[in-house]
């Protein structure tokens, strides 16, 4: 089933506020959604941080490379489904 929109967040070193960063979304009402995690290369506990989720919803992709936020919102968005896009930066609750 195709989501109604698509969230996409692109993170770098935000080991600080990614938890609660990924739970404020998860924890919103509408549901009907896949989020897209894109982690660009970050040397941090990022990674481990978004690996504990299970969540069905979550995309998680990991770049080898750091390629900056600019290229990360633009490879989310070529791989998004949603009839809609929204945005989200790591840091945000």
């Amino acid at each position: 089933m195709v989501p109604k929109v698509s969230i996409i967040m692109s993170n770098y070193n935000g080991m600080d506020f990614i938890k609660d960063t990924i739970d404020s979304v998860l924890c919103q009402t509408f549901k009907d959604f896949e989020f897209i995690i894109i982690d660009d290369c970050s040397t941090d506990e990022s990674r481990n941080i978004i690996d504990s989720y299970q969540d069905k919803r979550i995309k998680k992709i990991y770049f080898e490379n750091n390629e900056h936020m600019c290229y990360a919102f633009n490879y989310a968005i070529n791989i998004s489904n949603g009839e809609y896009l929204a945005r989200i930066d790591s840091d945000d609750t």
